[in-house]
């Protein structure tokens, strides 16, 4: 059985709302969840990464690296 790799929930969530046409009243018509958490550190890191030496990766390595580096911030704020 594999482990589910902790994502960190949403990073960007949103609800778009609205307001019913008669009552007024204010209801949520859809909801975004937006990127994980997880996705978001780890572009940030790439984004680091890539500043510093582009050439230093290869593209797999890149994410591979991004992913880890991104797994660490997840388990370090856990904490």
């Amino acid at each position: 059985m594999s482990e589910k790799t902790n994502d960190g929930g949403p990073a960007f969530p949103f609800d778009w709302k609205d307001f019913q046409p008669h009552s007024g009243e204010q209801v949520v018509r859809e909801q975004f969840s937006g990127m994980s958490l997880r996705d978001y550190f780890a572009a940030k890191a790439m984004a680091g990464m890539l500043a510093e030496d582009a050439d230093a990766y290869t593209f797999t390595d890149l994410a591979a690296a991004s992913y880890r580096a991104a797994d660490a911030m997840l388990a370090e704020r856990a904490k």
